[in-house]
């Protein structure tokens, strides 16, 4: 389970795009907190508590306490709007949500057991088609990861999410197919020479003269 983390937060008086410019300036970021059918509270946090939260890798999919005047609410982030030429965090919103809401979350994936792949050892390479999975589950029990094995997987298989052992509780949020997460396959490399020995064969093979031509050729020789 991914670990709570907990920011100080102020609220904020003012709004617009000015006001939000001075609190940058001084190290703040803008923010929101919406939901549960209550009021949006705008706040700001400090840029570098929230620097070192993003830094985390799963901020995203972690609880997030958002302490406003000693009063603790709980959130989960729903987007990060970043500075496109600095990457610094511009405005953040946040999700009202009670301790056991049923949540959407994007939980990253993480794949073991590489040396026990017969394929990836042969030189087939791992391409991964889903490196997150969109998971339902309780908001107490948000998985930081999701781990696949990679055992015993030759070159051609494939990973569906039908195969994946999800924790207790959580579900699949696309349910309408069996989708695929990860395949084996064979490197660009070595397709490339299987198919440069094919064509330096054929030519070879049309060079070779045939009996009766080799008969003929001797016959006008004599």
């Amino acid at each position: 389970m991914s670990d709570q983390l907990t920011l100080a937060a102020e609220t904020r008086d003012r709004g617009g795009k000015g006001a939000s410019r001075d609190l940058r300036r001084n190290g703040r970021v803008p923010a929101v907190i919406y939901g549960m059918k209550q009021d949006p509270v705008s706040i700001h946090l400090e840029e570098k508590a929230l620097v070192r939260a993003l830094g985390t890798g799963h901020f995203m999919n972690t609880v997030v306490m958002i302490d406003v005047g000693g009063k603790p609410v709980r959130t989960l982030p729903k987007d990060v709007a970043f500075d496109v030429v600095t990457d610094r965090p511009l405005h953040v919103d946040f999700l009202r949500i009670s301790e056991h809401a049923t949540v959407h979350v994007n939980v990253p994936v993480v794949f073991t057991d590489e040396e026990e792949s017969h394929g990836i050892k042969i030189g087939g390479v791992l391409n991964i088609v889903r490196h997150e999975l969109e998971l339902v589950v309780d908001a107490a029990n948000i998985p930081g990861e999701i781990e696949i094995s990679l055992k015993g997987l030759e070159v051609g298989d494939s990973i569906h999410i039908s195969q994946v052992k999800l924790p207790k509780g959580a579900t699949s949020a696309i349910d309408d197919r069996d989708f695929t997460i990860a395949t084996i396959v064979a490197p660009s490399a070595l397709k490339s020479t299987e198919g440069d020995n094919e064509t330096a064969a054929a030519p070879a093979e049309a060079a070779a003269p045939a009996e009766g031509e080799t008969a003929a050729a001797e016959g006008d020789a004599e």
